[in-house]
């Protein structure tokens, strides 16, 4: 089936032949596994996508879903996509065999992900929450929340959100004030309310399953006060049936710019009686259980962030091919045809700046997700601390760069759209709406830099950043020998001793004021240098492959050899600069005062 909105060469290269998917089918996990079952699972994800996720996308964001004061209403399109989604085996795609997943790598998971995101980020993100939820039941829940919570989640027949922001906190969970108080009958009952909780109200499913983020009575205050509550929008009895409703209402909708097809809900918990919860785990230990759905929708939303992106370049490169415009500088007869606009090169300075964000983003993506296999499931013990320190400190990169830079490869696509990319016509306007809420779900661009230097670069005496220059020199000392690479060598090798540096005399302050005061400079910068590093290796692998290409397989090449080119020379330069200023310890920002604007 034909997809204009992903390139299943590009995952295709990026799968088997940068990350080396068929390689973790030497492990255990994943032995009965091979190329033929991953390709007919991308295949099937693209089927389900082009045929029920994408024609109803636009009509998705014209007619929100609306709240008549008892029921939220949608388009049934959403419903039906998600019914074959589900059908399909999608919800428990990673899941053990034994409780009807396919146990397929994260690294697949995530791919279909894109698809389905670029397809329709705001259908799929039903799914995603829900995944994520059931990974928290079953990493941290009883055996009795497994059995009865589980297998519905996975199956899509209740739905699961993530509720952690308070009106009067935000992203500061220090300051939650939902509280969960035990009875004399040993059940507890929540009291408070979240706001912009998507999902948190739809009839997609038979139920909503709540994480409610919230303190015990006497817990101490701070983060450390925190615990985590089962709280389902219907009680559900031991055998796992439905009960009564719960004391959790709708409050109303919250209509954002983008994403409009997700409910995105404030919530009320206990305005009667209270709402009953079920601990999950330890009481004061909330956090430390949430920070795993947390990670894994950082990871997600970087996920989205790509899959939005490439959709934009994508449905830009075909408008390009397709537009007939102008004529060349030198030619000065009116009477000549027009030119498609893609032989103008400005446009294809565009383009090629969106490919690189996207498919530089999507490498990132990917190779995260290969981390995330191989710290669950290699074979030595060391190779999963390498890999589980790694997506430790990228995790915060994965989240935020693809935000930041995909949403950049939107704003070109609308740009090589010219005037037609500002109406609701082409979807590219519909995508950079979606892709713009990115960099503000699951934490700010500042609060991932915050982790990225005041924590991630110096865990473990600085050993993740470590490990990440060896990634980043193997490739280097692979590609020296590449004459076609020589300057791209050059470039990586010079960015990466500035970043060296940069980091070393930043982590030498014990100020940590002075420290973070331009962090978000250093993530960029560091963002930066992670991709180019992709890119390079994207490079390599082209360029090896290209003295065998035939057919379309050489400008297939020849574009990943121009992508790496363009990023090299037109991107990576900017994180000197970055770098520059990060050494400086510049004090403008952290010394303006509130009353000096």
């Amino acid at each position: 089936m034909t997809c204009r909105f992903f390139d299943r060469r590009d995952l295709s290269f990026q799968l088997y032949q940068l990350h080396e998917l068929e390689a973790l089918c030497r492990w255990p996990r994943f032995a009965e596994h091979n190329r033929e079952t991953f390709d007919s699972v991308l295949d099937l994800a693209t089927d389900i996508a082009v045929a029920h996720f994408e024609p109803h996308a636009a009509k998705q964001d014209e007619h929100e879903p609306t709240f008549d004061g008892e029921r939220v209403e949608m388009i049934p399109e959403v419903a039906e996509a998600l019914g074959h989604y589900y059908e399909a085996g999608f919800g428990a795609a990673t899941q053990d065999y034994e409780i009807g997943g396919m146990q397929l790598p994260f690294l697949v998971s995530v791919a279909a992900k894109a698809i389905f995101s670029a397809a329709n980020v705001s259908t799929g993100a039903y799914a995603m929450l829900s995944s994520g939820n059931a990974n928290v039941i079953r990493n941290f829940g009883s055996q009795d929340q497994r059995e009865r919570f589980m297998a519905p989640l996975l199956e899509g027949r209740f739905s699961g959100t993530m509720a952690l922001t308070e009106p009067q906190a935000g992203s500061s969970l220090s300051d939650i004030r939902t509280t969960a108080t035990r009875g004399d009958d040993g059940i507890w009952r929540l009291k408070g309310q979240k706001i912009f909780i998507s999902g948190g109200d739809h009839e997609l499913s038979e139920n909503i399953v709540h994480l409610v983020l919230c303190r015990t009575a006497g817990a101490p205050a701070g983060v450390r006060g925190l615990s985590l509550f089962i709280v389902p929008k219907y009680l559900v009895d031991a055998d796992g049936q439905l009960g009564a409703r719960n004391d959790v209402a709708l409050a109303g909708l919250i209509h954002k710019m983008g994403y409009r097809g997700t409910t995105s809900t404030m919530l009320s918990f206990g305005e009667k009686s209270g709402a009953i919860g079920e601990l999950v785990g330890e009481e004061g230990k909330g956090l430390l259980y949430m920070f795993q759905m947390m990670n894994e929708a950082r990871i997600g939303v970087g996920v989205g962030a790509v899959a939005l992106g490439y959709a934009g370049y994508r449905y830009a490169l075909e408008y390009a091919r397709e537009r007939p415009q102008g004529r060349h500088a030198q030619d000065k007869d009116p009477t000549t045809a027009q030119l498609p606009i893609i032989e103008h090169t400005d446009v294809r300075r565009m383009l090629l700046a969106a490919k690189c964000f996207a498919e530089g983003g999507l490498s990132l993506s990917l190779y995260g997700a290969k981390l995330a296999d191989t710290s669950n499931y290699a074979d030595s013990e060391s190779e999963r601390q390498r890999a589980t320190l790694l997506l430790d400190l990228l995790t915060p990169v994965m989240k935020s760069w693809p935000s930041k830079y995909c949403l950049e490869a939107n704003s070109l696509a609308i740009q090589v759209h010219g005037g037609y990319g500002y109406t609701r016509e082409y979807p590219v306007e519909r995508l950079y709406r979606d892709n713009r809420l990115n960099p503000i779900h699951e934490g700010t661009e500042g609060i991932q830099s915050l982790d990225l230097l005041g924590r991630k670069v110096r865990m473990h005496n600085g050993e993740a950043y470590r490990l990440m220059g060896e990634e980043i020199r193997r490739t280097l000392d692979q590609a020296s020998p590449v004459a076609a690479l020589a300057p791209e060598v050059a470039a990586l090798t010079a960015a990466l001793d500035e970043l060296d540096q940069t980091t070393a005399e930043l982590t030498a302050i014990s100020d940590m004021d002075v420290l973070l005061q331009n962090a978000s400079l250093y993530l960029d910068a560091f963002g930066h240098c992670v991709v180019a590093w992709l890119w390079l290796r994207q490079g390599l692998v082209a360029d090896a492959a290209l003295d065998k290409a035939v057919g379309d397989d050489v400008a297939f090449y020849q574009g990943k050899l121009s992508g790496c080119r363009f990023f090299m020379r037109w991107e990576l330069p900017k994180m000197h600069a970055q770098c520059a200023l990060l050494r400086s310890h510049d004090a403008t920002c952290r010394e303006m005062q509130a009353d000096w604007f």
